[in-house]
């Protein structure tokens, strides 16, 4: 049991939802961020659950009820996020802005909201949950989400400088083809053959859980084998 206090984005399905059933389980305290908190459906009884959609521009609301709920926020887990398969020559601005929203400004948003609590945590944790299209560009249809990516792993790399003597850490998760919701309207893997989110969560609690001296910035996990991944 613990006493630390998780955010955790797109908690609802997929990956998020590991998370948070996997940190419920090590007795983690929870604030869990969905765009319909009706998608909980009594799987996490004992959370705290709010209403959280990036384009409304809500992490300081969110935030503030955890604080006033738990009086600490200990780590921000950052799992929602939006893919729309477009070449970078063809996407359209509104699309653009849509992931970058989504996956890059609302977590740096809901990091600085809670900023103040995780540095006072002494142990603050951030984890990003970016993608291997944030190392590299694996496809022509790939190339807008991929710039996403790519900025959503900066901006973990910014939180980790800025954070470090304060001790907040902050850690890019980085997966292939994830058996989410997702992923299976992208690919033609099968499902069998792809990353559980069971084991990507089990990757996010490993970086939750390191001491200060033993900081992770990146980790990758892959259901193919790529050459570098």
């Amino acid at each position: 049991m613990t006493d630390r206090v998780a955010l955790i984005s797109g908690a609802s399905r997929g990956i998020g939802a590991a998370v948070a059933q996997g940190l419920m389980r090590e007795g983690w305290q929870l604030s869990l961020g969905m765009r319909d908190p009706a998608d909980s459906d009594g799987r996490f009884d004992d959370a705290h659950v709010m209403r959280h959609d990036a384009m409304l521009r809500d992490e300081g609301d969110w935030a503030a009820a955890a604080l006033k709920r738990f009086g600490r926020i200990d780590a921000v887990v950052c799992c929602a996020g939006i893919m729309t398969p477009e070449t970078v020559v063809d996407v359209d601005d509104d699309t653009l802005d849509a992931m970058f929203e989504v996956n890059v400004k609302s977590p740096r948003r809901l990091v600085r909201a809670a900023w103040p609590a995780l540095q006072r945590a002494g142990k603050g944790r951030v984890v990003i949950l970016a993608s291997l299209s944030g190392k590299r560009v694996k496809s022509a249809a790939s190339g807008a989400y991929a710039m996403s990516k790519h900025a959503a792993i900066a901006l973990t790399h910014g939180i980790r400088q800025t954070g470090w003597d304060d001790g907040i850490r902050a850690t890019a998760i980085c997966p292939g083809f994830v058996d989410t919701d997702m992923a299976r309207a992208i690919t033609d893997f099968a499902p069998s053959d792809m990353t559980r989110p069971e084991d990507v969560a089990r990757m996010v609690h490993l970086a939750l859980d390191m001491p200060n001296t033993a900081s992770l910035a990146e980790m990758a996990v892959n259901c193919s084998p790529e050459a570098h991944f």
